[in-house]
């Protein structure tokens, strides 16, 4: 198992499920400081904690990731502020995988940068390093919606980054956006997106503010700030698909939009429920069948991978019927959909029942069916996805299995 140091070592490979080639994702849980609306693993103030923990992730990495000889075709560095890290270390780090594992020569492998973080000498050699996408907290053009989050940097830092990754030889580069920020209106938000696609990017993640329990934001909520509504946020995300799709970065996700050929691989891979493993606290792996996670804790992952303590939170092997269940919810965050023949044949289920209430959501406008039979979301079926595919989710779980095994067709008796 890759969680535990001491674990006793096999010298047979484990396989990925049907040969599947392998994402890595590596956490780098520090930050300059910590967004108001930021709930992810990620800590401000412990950069006196970087080496020792360079040191745990590169033992992590030299004692389990042999046990992985599947070839890797994308390695995600986020976050937390990869930027932050330092170049020799994320360098040092992308040797480490190269030499314990087999990556491909023309793996997508993808940085996390704040625009306040990054310059053009360290950017030149991580390219030359081999990372090849890089991913820029953007969020707003609006430097009061910056400033209301708490966010580090300021919109002139966001366009001399860009200036910086392609001067360094970045082609792949992603802009994150989010809309529903305190304060944000129809007009501020369209002037955002504008400034975003004057910067000419390959891909764009729009994603709307949530309110997480034990945010500073969750609690400025809790004391009456008034944020853009349900309908405000809807009103916003309609006008980006639109926008984006005549801006030629059609939608690919329910948050994403990318020029044709420029999709995340490695995010398609947690979609399509392709195999993943994760180094770092908080980080999580899906791979030959098990799934599991490591302790959200800095001091208790650097501990226990140096000193050989369990740093696995959860670990569980996933039933083919919660695979079922898996690839409704995550293919259907997707443009692509989902299909009945696919259905049928990798999870041994009978799609009718499902189909049935999928032509229901279709005569509303929520769904649409695609000239080669799969099923997917529109831009107003997307906003009221999570209630959708609930309702499929309880319509599989009810069925019995007796209605939803496919059996094959006989002939009359003899």
């Amino acid at each position: 198992m890759f969680g535990h140091k001491k674990e006793k070592k096999t010298d047979r490979p484990l396989a990925a499920p049907g040969g599947d080639k392998l994402g890595v994702y590596i956490h780098i849980p520090f930050c300059k400081s910590k967004c108001d609306y930021c709930d992810f693993y990620s800590l401000a103030g412990r950069e006196d904690q970087m080496d020792r923990y360079q040191k745990a992730l590169l033992s992590h990495i030299a004692e389990t990731a042999p046990m992985a000889q599947v070839p890797v075709d994308t390695i995600y560095f986020g976050g937390g502020t990869p930027s932050l890290y330092g170049e020799k270390r994320l360098k040092e780090i992308l040797t480490a995988l190269k030499k314990q594992l087999p990556v491909d020569k023309d793996a997508e492998i993808t940085l996390e940068a704040n625009p306040d973080s990054v310059d053009l000498r360290s950017l030149r050699r991580l390219r030359r390093a081999g990372f090849n996408r890089i991913s820029l907290g953007m969020q707003s053009a609006d430097p009061a919606e910056l400033e209301a989050v708490h966010r580090p940097h300021t919109v002139q830092q966001t366009d001399q980054a860009v200036t910086m990754a392609k001067k360094a030889g970045f082609k792949n580069l992603s802009l994150d956006l989010i809309y529903g920020l305190p304060g944000q209106t129809m007009d501020s938000w369209k002037a955002t997106v504008e400034h975003a696609l004057s910067l000419i990017p390959q891909h764009l993640s729009c994603y709307g503010l949530k309110v997480e329990e034990g945010t500073p934001l969750a609690r400025r909520v809790a004391e009456g700030e008034v944020l853009p509504d349900d309908d405000q946020q809807a009103d916003l995300y309609l006008w980006t698909v639109g926008r984006l799709e005549r801006a030629g970065l059609p939608q690919y996700e329910i948050s994403n939009f990318a020029k044709p050929g420029f999709e995340s691989r490695h995010n398609l891979r947690y979609w399509f429920t392709r195999p993943y493993i994760g180094f770092g606290p908080g980080a999580h792996s899906d791979f030959g069948g098990r799934r599991y996670s490591f302790v959200r804790d800095l001091d208790a992952y650097i501990d226990g991978v140096l000193h050989g303590g369990n740093v696995i939170d959860s670990s569980e092997l996933i039933p083919q019927r919660e695979r079922c269940g898996e690839y409704l919810m995550l293919r259907l965050r997707t443009a692509q959909g989902i299909d009945g023949v696919e259905y049928r044949r990798n999870y041994f289920m009978d799609f009718a029942p499902l189909e049935a209430r999928l032509e229901q959501f279709a005569a509303q406008g929520w769904v649409e069916r695609s000239p080669e039979g799969r099923w997917h979301f529109t831009p107003k079926g997307f906003l009221v996805s999570n209630q959708l595919i609930g309702d499929l989710l309880d319509r599989q779980e009810q069925a019995s299995w007796e209605d939803l095994i496919v059996r094959p067709e006989r002939g009359p008796r003899p």
